[in-house]
């Protein structure tokens, strides 16, 4: 059996089937590759529908497409699927799997595919042919299931490892993510080249669990989700201190690399959103507000408030550029209420904000500046492994060809003098410009994008922002957006879950517990409290009757770093007994050293 499924041809994919129709430039896929494994994933998400089709003939099929590590299918069936039923889902996928059917393509007209979905009944199948601009469809057929699909696919059924995947959860998924239409069912699976790379990241999953945000977050007493406010965060006091710790220290580093914070409102005119391009974009996700007789959004991005941050006072010279404004903004966006997880994903949430408004000419050492800063606050937030992805224009855009080739070029080279090594992630660009994206590594394996970098030559001449030359003559500036964490709040949930709840000593909302042996230790206790709270430690001192083991167990349960025990022994010797959070051992430090201990950690 051949290893290759399916070919590369000028960077894009075709069945193996068509290899005869080039002469030249053949790139072979086997499944271990990253285009192979999404290939995978695809076609398993055409055999669980055949397999759905045995179940339930009547159902209705909407999209399917190949995720991260695997696969899911939205449909909509009168049996009501459960977990309990995955299983034997997975049974009748392998039977099929095992007849080794073949993946068939066809290229049928628009309105043939349309009229062969409509005697079907498959509703969003003609829904999305409908919308099509093309005159002709492609369809897959495996088994007795036709499906209308791109490609491409393997080449039978044969290819797929079927010992490399398993189906995970069922959820529900409103069709075209619209609460107003309807709400189907969401069928995942996941999906890996081999049954030891499955193994793999059934384990990360276990482990995943163990260090869910929300349930850490509850338990270290660091935030509260409530139905009273969807979307939205109570940060209790030992989350605030968390969140303040990450928002300050971005603040410092935004201050060293000359950024001037900004505060703009929450609630814009809608002719801002119309003039920026959200109004006619991104409305389904703004709130709005009727306000009189005046139309108003909560901001759900903070670009057009800086920009009239720009345009205030005289017009900028270009000796005032590169002006560089940040903005911890509070952002609200109207997700829907499946979307929702923990703090990762809010209605609510506050966005490490910064635009750099440049002369073409500085968009490299611009990029340069901002790439070395964001390295500067990952490492210290302990990711030190950073994925690229180079992300071009979008089908849903604003802005010329010509605007959008000058910009892409600009945001490549830019790249390449940084020194950056990326991928192309097609078509993900913001509406206004090509992106980068920086993509962290956590602990378990697991990606984060995070950072953003945008090159905007769009928002300028639609807001018509200008600054002068040397000459006197006006120009259009270039815009860069940036954010270097995106949303604290879901930058915490990472945190949380890669360090387990278990923060590095400068991060940690309380950072020494202090315990005594028994009360009568209260005075020392309290003359160590002061002297570590004057030099600045966040400090909690437990001077209650509770035995001492069950002191140091309670602390160990918070995860506070450092729990110092006092008694007799530390008074005679005029030192302080310190524990280290997950030993058994304590280890005396003189008191006239305990500042430069703490320091030094």
């Amino acid at each position: 059996m051949s290893k290759n499924i399916a070919i590369k041809v000028h960077d894009k994919l075709y069945d193996l089937s068509e290899e005869n129709n080039f002469n030249d430039n053949i790139n072979y896929i086997t499944i271990n590759d990253e285009d192979g494994v999404k290939i995978l994933r695809h076609s398993l998400a055409h055999v669980m529908a055949a397999a759905l089709k045995q179940i339930d003939p009547n159902i209705k099929f909407a999209i399917g497409p190949a995720i991260e590590h695997g696969f899911y299918y939205d449909i909509q069936s009168d049996k009501q699927f459960s977990i309990d039923d995955l299983e034997s889902l997975e049974n009748i996928m392998k039977e099929l799997i095992k007849n080794d059917l073949k993946f068939s393509k066809s290229v049928i007209t628009k309105q043939k595919a349309i009229e062969h979905f409509k005697k079907l009944g498959q509703d969003f199948k003609v829904e999305i042919i409908e919308n099509i601009e093309d005159d002709t469809v492609s369809m897959y057929q495996v088994g007795d299931f036709l499906d209308l699909c791109r490609g491409p696919h393997l080449p039978s059924t044969k290819f797929i490892p079927i010992d490399a995947f398993k189906l995970t959860k069922v959820a529900g998924a409103y069709w075209r993510g619209d609460s107003s239409k309807p709400m189907l069912q969401r069928i995942y699976g996941i999906a890996f080249a081999n049954k030891k790379q499955l193994n793999e990241h059934l384990k990360m999953l276990e482990e995943a669990k163990l260090r869910d945000h929300r349930k850490l977050g509850q338990e270290l007493e660091l935030f509260h989700l409530d139905d009273v406010a969807p979307g939205n965060v109570f940060w209790l006091p030992n989350g605030n201190i968390l969140f303040n710790l990450v928002k300050d220290y971005i603040a410092s580093v935004m201050k060293k690399y000359n950024y001037r914070l900004v505060k703009t409102p929450q609630l814009l005119n809608k002719s801002l959103w119309e003039t920026s391009g959200h109004w006619g974009k991104f409305k389904e996700n703004m709130f709005i507000v009727d306000d009189e007789e005046t139309t108003m959004a909560i901001k759900p991005m903070n670009c057009p408030g800086h920009i009239i941050c720009y345009k205030t006072g005289a017009v900028k010279s270009y000796r005032d550029l590169p002006l560089r404004i940040g903005e911890f903004g509070i952002c609200h966006r109207n997700e829907s209420s499946g979307s929702l997880h923990g703090i990762m994903r809010l209605r609510c949430f506050m966005q490490d904000d910064g635009h750099i408004f440049c002369a073409p000419d500085q968009i490299v050492s611009e990029t340069v500046n901002v790439c070395s800063m964001l390295k500067e606050i990952y490492s210290k937030f302990g990711f030190n492994e950073i994925k690229v992805k180079f992300s071009d224009r979008p089908n849903k855009r604003v802005g010329s060809d010509e605007i959008w080739d000058l910009a892409e070029s600009s945001l490549k080279n830019a790249a390449d003098k940084a020194g950056l090594e990326y991928t192309l992630n097609k078509g993900e660009g913001a509406f206004y410009g090509p992106k980068l994206e920086f993509v962290l590594k956590d602990c378990l394996g697991r990606e984060w994008q995070c950072g953003t970098l945008q090159v905007d030559f769009n928002l300028p001449e639609r807001f018509d922002i200008h600054y002068t030359d040397n000459e006197g003559q006006k120009h259009h500036p270039v815009m860069l957006h940036r954010a270097i964490v995106g949303s604290i709040e879901r930058f915490i949930g990472i945190l949380i879950e890669n360090y387990n709840g278990n923060f590095p000593f400068w991060l940690s909302p309380c950072q020494i517990a202090i315990v005594t042996v028994s009360q009568k230790f209260d005075q020392y206790a309290n003359s160590v409290y002061n002297m570590l709270t004057n030099a600045c430690f966040r400090v909690q001192i437990d001077s209650s009757a509770e035995t001492l083991m069950y002191k140091i167990r309670k602390y160990s349960k918070l995860k506070i770093p450092k729990i110092i025990v006092l008694g007799q022994k530390e008074i005679e010797e005029n030192s302080i007994g310190v524990r280290s959070l997950g030993s058994n051992n304590t280890e005396t430090i003189l008191l006239n050293k305990a500042i430069e201990y703490f320091n030094n950690l």
